[in-house]
């Protein structure tokens, strides 16, 4: 019988408990595992492997766990396609990464139906019914996006530049993405609390290095006094980079360039380049959160209904309180 989502109620908890024992010994014995369908976004960046990866490493028979893993390839209608698939299969558990928050209602209703506790993973949901999944766990993209702010703000004070007219160009990631809303709220925010700041253009790059490059072109030709490039990931960002220097300009310095993720490669190019001022962190090390909160259910305990991720702010001289990239790329996983 299926574990489900409403975790309340004396008799339905010692029963949990009751089953949550039993499959630890089974997997422990190699009888049963615990079966996870994860719904994947894609492998649209760096930062998609990373967390990919997380999941694969940590749901492992050798840690109790099957594992069934299915790639969205960017639409929506793949996964709810594989959500309804983890259903047929008898999963107890489903892990997704939601391409876009809406348009979620009737899969997640099957799921519950057939008492399959639902847990998202980076990206958010917008139901009408929050009880149709059991939790979320993630970064915290308003605060990612305020963070970056927090940081133009000394960095522009630090070079004497804060009362300057400062054009600004939005690499939004995929339009409707928990990440893109949060990020661009961010700014936003940003740009209202700064008159002398000017969004000169906003577009999506779709979180992808080839788009940002693609769109980055464009607006160059469109706009030669863009002061800051706020793209909103790493991958978008190495492609807006590639885009300034065919246009003979020098990223990290002609033109600021933030971005969102700080996966290694974006270390080394605040560091060896120093084509990017500001990276902030969003960890995709999400599995093993995962893992902690089956395990707290499979016990019959309950868990938050939301789960952020711990996120820092990187760049090269420590500006605003961000952390030195020197000094955190040799811990970096990612």
């Amino acid at each position: 019988m299926k574990k489900v989502m409403a975790l309340t109620g004396a008799v339905l908890m010692a029963a949990l408990a009751l089953t949550g024992c039993n499959n630890k010994n089974k997997a422990a014995s190699g009888q049963k595992l615990i079966t996870v369908g994860y719904a994947q976004v894609g492998a649209e960046s760096d930062w998609r492997l990373a967390n990919t990866e997380s999941f694969k490493s940590t749901f492992t028979p050798g840690n109790g766990y099957k594992l069934i893993f299915d790639d969205a390839q960017q639409k929506q209608e793949n996964q709810i396609k594989a959500i309804r698939s983890f259903i047929q299969q008898d999963v107890d558990y489903i892990v997704v990464a939601p391409v876009v928050e809406t348009g979620w209602e009737t899969v997640l209703g099957e799921a519950k139906a057939a008492g399959i506790p639902v847990i998202l993973s980076d990206r958010q949901m917008k139901v009408s019914d929050d009880s149709l999944y059991l939790c979320w766990v993630g970064g915290n993209f308003v605060k990612e996006g305020r963070d970056a702010v927090t940081w133009l703000e000394a960095y522009l004070e630090s070079q004497g530049r804060s009362k300057d007219t400062i054009n600004i160009i939005d690499l939004q990631g995929t339009i409707g993405a928990s990440a893109q809303i949060g990020r661009t709220q961010g700014l936003d925010e940003g740009l209202e609390a700064h008159p002398n700041w000017k969004l000169l253009a906003k577009q999506t790059g779709e979180f992808t290095q080839a788009k940002g490059q693609e769109v980055m072109e464009s607006l160059l030709k469109q706009y030669d006094n863009i002061d800051v490039v706020y793209a909103e990931n790493d991958n978008m960002a190495w492609g807006a980079i590639d885009a300034i220097k065919a246009a003979g300009k020098v990223p990290g310095k002609d033109i600021i360039v933030i971005c969102f993720d700080a996966v290694k490669e974006s270390f080394n190019r605040m560091l060896n380049s120093e084509e990017i001022n500001c990276a902030v962190e969003c960890n995709p090390l999400h599995g093993p959160r995962v893992d902690e909160i089956i395990k707290i259910l499979e016990k019959g305990g309950t868990v938050d209904k939301i789960q952020y991720v711990d996120e820092k702010v990187f760049d090269v001289n420590g500006i605003g309180g961000a952390i030195k990239a020197k000094d955190a790329l040799l811990s970096r996983k990612y």
